[in-house]
């Protein structure tokens, strides 16, 4: 099944959604979780990233308990607002609108609302949906892949005019970064987890499933954003995060 925006549609608006605040313990830094919903000219909605699942919203302590997340960090802020709906809605659409669903990689603060999309093709890297579930958290991945269209993607992937899917491995196997070009806002490179923060070269991404190729990743990123001079929002860095537009606003 082919992506359903035509090569010739362009992209007219990215949205950041907002889906709350989670505390690392390692640091003690306080990250946004978000996603993005890309709007084109032809009125397609593209949907990258769904956050923590609604069952953090209804009881976000226990819900770090049943995953085990607890060693890792704590929900800080995740209110109704924060719900996937609701940050849908702040661009004026309901879940029904979104005609295709990219997930950058399948970790808990990306795929939680994986399956509240059962009309829209999933968009995925290959070495990611190769794996026998969403990769979740650790130990636990108690997600199943839904039953909808599947599209996985190997190698960058042009979508349609001003939206290109970049390979970027090392956080996790199949790991997509995206570049969005803006009628008026120019290029903007959503690093997503291949770069969560600037301090993660340094630090040479230690820890990450395989870290030299995170740190090619990342290299081959922060190369193409100056090659093209583009604005780089990072996937959680906590000092960029209040500073960045928030549906309903847009960069456009």
């Amino acid at each position: 099944m082919a992506i359903p925006v035509e090569p010739t549609d362009r992209v007219t608006r990215l949205y950041i959604l907002d889906f709350g605040l989670f505390r690392v313990h390692s640091g003690n830094r306080v990250i946004g979780i978000c996603g993005y919903l890309i709007r084109t000219a032809a009125g397609r909605n593209i949907l990258v990233d769904t956050g923590f699942p609604a069952k953090y919203h209804r009881d976000a302590r226990a819900a770090t308990l049943e995953d085990r997340l607890d060693s890792f960090g704590e929900i800080v802020s995740l209110t109704d607002e924060n719900g996937l709906r609701q940050q849908l809605e702040r661009a004026g659409l309901s879940p029904a609108d979104v005609d295709c669903l990219i997930l950058t990689h399948t970790h808990i603060d990306h795929v939680g609302g994986i399956g509240d999309f059962p009309h829209a093709p999933l968009v995925v890297g290959r070495a990611e949906r190769a794996c026998p579930r969403p990769l979740y958290w650790q130990g636990a991945q108690p997600l199943e892949w839904p039953d909808v269209a599947t599209i996985p993607v190997e190698g960058d992937l042009d979508i349609c005019q001003g939206l290109r899917l970049l390979s970027t491995p090392g956080h996790s196997p199949g790991h997509l970064s995206l570049l969005v070009t803006l009628p008026e806002s120019g290029p903007i490179l959503l690093t997503a987890d291949a770069i969560s923060r600037p301090a993660e070269i340094d630090e040479r991404f230690a820890g990450f499933w395989d870290e030299a190729q995170a740190m090619a990743s990342a290299e081959r990123l922060l190369e193409l954003a100056g090659a093209c001079g583009a604005t780089v929002i990072y996937g959680h860095w906590p000092e960029q995060w209040p500073t960045l537009r928030k549906a309903p606003a847009f960069y456009g």
